[in-house]
């Protein structure tokens, strides 16, 4: 899981997105039970949670505003 690094994420259903990692490995990751706390409350809202984006810095997904899940988290998940 070194330099693990996400190159395709793309929205699926619900909290659902389905992500590809720099050394192949992919899959589906739910986010639902996952968005607690102050950052990550608002995504509740599908429509603002449908709206991120890979990081160019952090080469994970971001939304507007701010948040982010770690890669390795997501890798995990996966």
């Amino acid at each position: 899981m070194k330099n693990c690094e996400i190159i395709s994420a793309d929205y699926v259903e619900s909290y659902k997105i389905h992500i590809i990692f720099n050394d192949g490995k992919s899959g589906i990751v739910d986010l639902e039970k996952d968005l607690w706390g102050k950052v990550f409350e608002p995504l509740k809202d599908l429509s603002l949670f449908k709206d991120f984006k890979i990081s160019d810095i952090s080469n994970t997904i971001e939304w507007k505003n701010g948040a982010d899940f770690a890669p390795e988290f997501l890798y995990q998940k996966i």
